[in-house]
């Protein structure tokens, strides 16, 4: 099949090259704004090169994958839909839910797949972890801990660009205890800090946060982020339940060091980077979304997915801003 690659900047380019390594992906076409990223990565992978978005999407291409600028991503997915093309595009759907929110409502109806790019769904451990919890082997579940530690933070552009550290870093967490749990997020409660680069909090965002949320189940869930964890890229997933707790992220290669005396875990070199760290989720993403293309697979992370771990991303923003708890529908419905 031939797939369209719509940005070239660090994931894009990361997503070229394992498109490039897909059995199933006989041509890979490619743009970006920069024509010069476009033009390294037909002489790297042999990928071909179309001028626009808009030429690549005339071009018959069979999907499309947009890992463009956030900003990009609305009238992308638009038009890619509109075009009758299978199409994943990287999180979130919109810089603001409520802009997904409208493109939901457009392509509702539209009869062409979307996948939305939340890789942990994807990562053996994590998926080991929700047949647990699907299969009932951990009783009732009572506490869910996501956390995501960054080793350093994203360079200042992206950062003041991003959504803030609620929207870009823990809505990974969201979607991931949403989907593991497959029970709703209702209420929120977030703190946030700074004691880190000055421009973090000079563009208005926390480097540290920490939310505490309310499942529509009951079950209470805690997820933890930073852009400052030295010791490593830490993601991890706990869930505890009336007969067992399982892990996901409990491997050698954890960024944390024991203090027990005699203990050798973790032995192994920490992660450092979340495209080392989930090196194996990225890959079978891409695949899946070549099973979507084919017809084989429905879209394992659709758009409805996506806005909803961006609503409870703008709920935990919203929570810190004003100290006090937020239910997700008071921010969806406003």
């Amino acid at each position: 099949m031939r797939i369209g690659l719509i940005g070239l900047g660090r994931i894009g380019s990361f997503h070229a090259e394992t498109l490039s390594r897909l059995d199933v992906v006989e041509e890979l076409v490619v743009t970006d704004v920069v024509p010069s990223a476009a033009q390294r990565c037909a002489r790297t992978l042999s990928a071909t090169v179309a001028a626009t978005p808009e030429d690549l999407l005339a071009s018959g291409v069979d999907g499309v994958v947009i890992a463009s600028s956030t900003a990009t991503h609305p009238a992308l997915l638009v038009a890619a839909v509109e075009a009758g093309v299978p199409t994943f595009c990287e999180k979130p759907v919109a810089q603001d839910p409520r802009a997904g929110a409208e493109v939901l409502a457009r392509l509702e109806g539209a009869g062409v797949p979307v996948q939305i790019g939340f890789p942990r769904r994807f990562d053996p451990a994590f998926v080991a972890v929700r047949d647990d919890v699907v299969a009932g082997r951990l009783g009732w579940v009572h506490t869910v801990r996501s956390t995501t530690l960054d080793p350093g933070p994203p360079p200042e552009a992206y950062l003041r660009a991003s959504g803030g550290i609620f929207h870009d870093c823990a809505v990974h967490d969201l979607d991931a205890v949403r989907w593991v749990t497959g029970r709703d997020i209702v209420e929120v409660y977030a703190a946030g800090g700074n004691r880190g680069e000055p421009f973090i909090r000079e563009a208005g965002d926390a480097d540290t946060a920490s939310s505490v949320l309310t499942l529509d189940d009951g079950t209470l869930a805690v997820v933890s982020n930073s852009r400052h964890n030295g010791r490593g890229y830490d993601v991890r997933l706990e869930v505890h339940g009336s007969l067992d707790a399982v892990a996901a992220g409990l491997d050698d290669t954890l960024p944390l060091r024991s203090a027990d005396p005699g203990t050798t875990f973790p032995a192994g070199t920490p992660a450092r980077f979340f495209m080392d760290r989930l090196a194996t989720a990225f890959r079978n993403e891409l695949e899946a979304f070549t099973g979507v293309v084919s017809g084989e697979l429905a879209s394992p992370c659709t758009l409805a997915d996506g806005l909803a771990a961006g609503w409870a991303a703008e709920a935990c923003t919203v929570s810190w801003r004003e100290r006090r708890p937020v239910r997700v529908e008071e921010v969806r419905d406003a």
